[in-house]
This record gives structure tokens, sequence and C-alpha cells, in this order.
């Protein structure tokens, strides 16, 4: 049987809350744990628990919160730094330790002053250590998308046979094109042992804006796991976005691939993640921005209300967005204005429509939007020369 579920791996709480200026407190991350359980994310990735005691106490709350995804917390390659996540993890219904080293020679060389054999050294051991308290056992090489591919695919051979479970391959930097990292992917699964066994993951970060780009190359050559944040939040230019990758996936259904993700909590999961965070998103960002299904061109606003998706693939509703917005500006034309003229109670004849259109582009040059409030003054200003229909 063809494996074509991807399993999403939310790190919002660990990856994107190290965002300056994003700190949550337990309490926050408990209830954003539970939207991302309701959501449908496989799993949560709860923060990094021998980095301070506070998260140590978040992790093992919402280990004891979480009942349907894989509760996740991060280790380095350390003795110490495992037995205190797996401590963190105990009551977690699904409980899975993330272990890793750097895997680059510039890892290598500058962070570790080591050596290929011994950062393969480390790597087994971290794993091998880890399988003694959850069976669950995830590995990153950090910075796989700059290492070379014959050596990354002998580290994770080594690990598969120390007893991981998932090979996480992060362009740790942003720096892969999406063919690179699709054939790094593809490089794995054609020369590894054992990786029939073990899910490969996708960890993209976005300092060239290619981080959902590469996470899709990963799985169209044969990961089943992305590692994303809500709203793509996380270091420098953040990680691959949860709400991006998940609607790529439903919206190609040629690719066969698929989520589990209840896709109509993405914008209300979106907007309790930027509250929470003091993170805003710009407006037009990709799924869950202010503008995502906002029209304001002429042509493109007479399309959509002809039929929506001249303009649009995907229906706002899939996303919890409740209808497209036609936004009044001196580029809209009349059928924008009829519509929008509709939709607060005025029906108007063609006549009429363009009388109020000639008053609609006075307001439209000298401000950036036209709103409800001054279709109704223009109505009036019109009705002071003709008889019009106010439903």
């Amino acid at each position: 049987m063809k494996d074509n579920k991807v399993q999403i791996f939310d790190t919002t709480l660990r990856d994107g809350e190290q965002v300056p200026g994003c700190k949550l407190d337990t309490q926050q991350k408990l209830e954003i744990a539970a939207r991302l359980d309701t959501l449908g994310v496989d799993i949560i990735e709860a923060g990094f628990p021998v980095s301070s005691p506070g998260d140590f106490t978040s992790v093992s709350e919402i280990a004891k919160l979480v009942k349907n995804a894989t509760v996740c917390g991060l280790t380095r390659a350390v003795q110490k730094d495992i037995e205190v996540a797996a401590d963190a993890l105990k009551h977690a219904v699904k409980p899975r330790i993330h272990t890793g080293i750097g895997t680059s020679d510039s890892h290598i060389k500058y962070k570790f002053n080591s050596s290929r054999d011994e950062v393969i050294e480390r790597a087994k051991q971290a794993v091998a250590y880890a399988k003694n308290y959850v069976d669950d056992v995830e590995f990153y090489a950090e910075d796989a998308g700059r290492t070379d591919n014959a050596f990354l695919a002998k580290v994770c051979e080594e690990v598969i046979k120390s007893g991981a479970t998932v090979l996480n391959i992060p362009d740790t930097t942003g720096y892969c094109l999406p063919s690179e990292y699709g054939e790094k992917i593809k490089y794995l699964k054609d020369n590894v042992r054992g990786i029939e066994n073990v899910i490969l993951s996708c960890h993209c970060h976005n300092d060239l804006g290619l981080a959902t780009a590469n996470s899709i190359a990963g799985v169209v050559n044969g990961a089943r796991q992305i590692e994303c944040t809500i709203n793509g939040i996380g270091e420098r230019a953040g990680n691959t976005a949860l709400e991006e990758v998940v609607m790529i996936l439903k919206q190609h259904p040629y690719l066969d691939l698929h989520t589990n993700i209840n896709t109509q909590l993405l914008y209300d999961t979106s907007l309790m993640v930027r509250e929470k965070m003091g993170m805003p998103v710009q407006p037009n960002k990709a799924i869950v921005g202010a503008n995502a299904f906002a029209h304001s061109s002429g042509i493109h606003q007479d399309g959509v209300i002809k039929n929506r998706s001249t303009y649009e693939i995907i229906n706002p509703e899939e996303v919890g967005v409740t209808e497209s917005a036609i936004v009044l500006t001196a580029r809209s034309g009349r059928a924008a204005l009829a519509y929008r003229a509709k939709k607060i109670g005025y029906e108007l004849t063609k006549v009429q429509l363009d009388k109020a259109y000639q008053t609609f582009l006075q307001f439209a040059d000298r401000q950036k939007e036209v709103i409800d409030e001054d279709i109704h003054v223009i109505m009036k200003q019109i009705n002071k020369i003709s008889k019009i229909a106010i439903a």
C-alpha cells in the first residue's frame, strides 16, 4: 500500500518561540498546544526541556494535556539533555525525544572542533541512549542542507541501526534550492540501508524565501513528515509555514499526498498565535494574511463577483475565512461598487450606478479605501439628484 500520509510536526512552541520578543508563559503554551491538538497536527514539539526550568515545566504540562498528538522534546546529543527530556515527557500518551548533532563540515570544524567519525559516534550514542527512555526517537542532522550527501547517508544509516524512528533533514540555514533539497531526500531514499523502516522529515528555514517550496520538494521525493510553524514564525526569516504546506497538498490532489489537518481551523489558529506571541502577520501572507482573499483591482473584482474561481484557487471557507473581500479603491469598477452597495442595502439601476460611480471616484481619489460609511454618503448625495432605490 502506498504511504501517502504526510505527518505534520508543529514546532511553534519550540522553534517558533525562539523569535525575539515572542516568549510565552506556560498557560499560553498550553492553550496553543490544545488548539494544535484539535487542529490535527501529528507531533507537537513542546520545547527544549533542559534549556530552563520554565521550559521543562511547559513540556511536562503539555505532555499531560495532549491526548492525540505525539509530544516531543528537543535535546542536544548530550546525556543530561536526554535524561531531562525523558523526565519532562514521562506523562505523555505518545512521547518522542528529538536529539541530534550538526553534520556539515562547517559545524564539525567550527562548532565542535571535531571530526566526521566523532560526530557519527556521538550521534549513535545519543540515539541509543534516548531509546532507553522512549520507543520513538527522532534524529536531526543539523545543517543537513549543507552536508555532503554521501556523509549524510552514512550518518543516517548509523542512527537507524541505533534505533532512530524518524530522520530529520534540516535545511538549517535556508540555503538549498528546491531541486537541491528534493535531490538530497531522494539520495537518502536510494542510498541508506534501512531507510524503509523510518520516516524522513523536512525541517526548512526561510532565509531565501524557499522554506515551503523546499518542504514540498522533500515530500514529493519521499519524505513523509514536514516540520513547520503557524504563520511561518521562527528564528531569523522563519520556518516553513504550516498553513502553506497543508493547503498546497490539499489543492494539488495529483500529488496524492494528504494530512490530517482540519483546514477550517487554520485562520483562527493563526489569529491565536499572532495574538499570544505579539507577532503580526504581514497582510500579503499566503493563506492567513488580511489580503489573502481581498481584491481591489476592478478586473479581478469583476471576475470574482461572477465566479470566485476566476481569481481564487482556494475557497476562503476552507481555511476558516467567511468570504472574499471586495475592497473599494480608485482601481475598482462599477461591478465592485454595485456589489458592495447591494451588501448594505442598495439595489441600483444602471443609470443610478453610473451616477454613483462618478461620485465614488471622487471619494476614491481622496482616500486609500472607500468603506461602507462612504457608500451611504455617496447614496445620499446621488439621491439629491435623482431618486434611488434603497432596500
